[in-house]
């Protein structure tokens, strides 16, 4: 099966190795190598696995502005200091009222003003503020993002993102992030095989290309569904509780062994995801109009959305999650204004699909230049 881990039965995550890597027993206890990362100036000069990342790299990029080019999607300069994160709760929120499960940005003084500045998690919000464009349909970027979270082995502080908004459902969406993946994996194949074959067997390889083939036929199921598979498997009790609370890496490696493949995964708990997803209306418990793209063996590695649809949804919003008014005064005002067209978005992390694909162990070693909380080097 296609990607880097696998989910045992002790509750640890196992690193199943690829042509450069050997075998880990449990990554869990692995922590940001810094000699490695602050001497990463000497690898590159001498170890030849960076040239094959870099030439994937570039065409991960070609591939990626070249499908957006053919659905009319324009490329967009944004921000990366802001007072209007993705998921507030953490900044803002009074503690009871933190529902969401991201991490805090990172703060910095802003010249002379009284306020701090945040670097950006995310470009969604901005980008769902260049829709209100007349005549523009389909926007997108590729920007660096920034979480004040810790690196382990599928997380860095500073990362990557594509990320796309259109004025399109959810459904058209998530067509939308297959799409790409496709267009990028199929690009790699015939273009960068060699590179590729750095990192993966040819049965590897064979597998992927097969994987690409099909990616339209991969499962769908929602989250409850998830869960109630977790439960089947494992007995565990805390599966019962409809909640995030008890479900993270392990859990996203263990359905994609159950499936065989990677699994959209819809309909989280709503009050435990960003404020910006819609709900979908009729069911209970609430549930966001969202889905994850869980890489096979792996974590998510795409997060995508239907964005709150009415300035009635968003006012309810804003309050539940404390959303200051003054600072999101631009984002609250698109829904007032007129001739407002709904949107869906994705986001894709560039770092995090590369550790997948060529089932690497740590997403520091995919990473030419990593940024880790314990260090600014090189």
């Amino acid at each position: 099966m296609l990607g880097p881990y696998k989910a045992n039965n002790d509750g640890t995550i196992s690193y199943k190795g690829n042509k450069v890597f050997q075998k880990i027993q449990d990554v869990s206890k692995a922590v940001p190598p810094l000699d490695e990362i602050e001497n990463r100036v000497k690898a590159l000069s001498e170890d030849e696995m960076w040239e094959h990342i870099s030439r994937i790299n570039h065409r991960m990029n070609m591939s990626a502005n070249e499908y957006f080019d053919s659905l009319g999607a324009l490329y967009t300069t944004l921000p990366l200091t802001t007072r209007m994160i993705s998921s507030p709760g953490a900044v803002y929120g009074k503690e009871a009222l933190n529902y969401t499960t991201d991490t805090c940005p990172i703060t910095l003084k802003w010249f002379d003003l009284q306020d701090t500045a945040f670097l950006s998690e995310s470009s969604q919000i901005y980008l769902e503020l260049a829709m209100m464009q007349k005549n523009i349909d389909h926007v997108y970027s590729i920007y660096n993002s920034f979480r004040k979270e810790k690196a382990d082995a599928t997380h860095l502080s500073e990362f990557h993102h594509i990320e796309y908004e259109g004025k399109v459902d959810q459904e058209q969406n998530e067509g939308i992030v297959l799409g790409l993946l496709q267009k990028i994996l199929s690009d790699l194949l015939d273009k960068n095989n060699e590179d590729l074959a750095y990192f993966l067997s040819h049965e590897k390889l064979t597998e992927l290309r097969e994987f690409s083939e099909h990616i339209l036929e991969v499962p769908k199921i929602t989250f409850k569904e998830a869960l109630d598979r977790l439960y089947q498997e494992t007995g565990s009790e805390k599966y019962k509780e409809f909640t995030l609370k008890h479900f993270g890496a392990w859990e996203e490696i263990k359905l994609t062994e159950i499936f065989g493949t990677m699994v959209i995964l819809t309909e989280f708990p709503l009050l435990e995801v960003p404020f910006y997803h819609a709900v979908i209306d009729g069911k209970e418990p609430k549930v966001a109009d969202n889905s994850d793209f869980i890489w096979p063996s792996y974590r998510e590695t795409i997060g995508s959305g239907h964005r709150v649809r009415s300035k009635e949804e968003l006012r309810s919003k804003s309050e539940i999650f404390n959303l200051p008014k003054g600072d999101y005064a631009p984002y609250l005002k698109t829904r007032e204004l007129p001739g407002y067209i709904e949107t869906s978005g994705f986001g894709l992390g560039w770092e995090r699909m590369l550790q997948g694909l060529l089932e690497m162990p740590f997403i520091w070693s995919a990473c030419q230049f990593p940024r880790v909380d314990a260090s600014l080097k090189p």
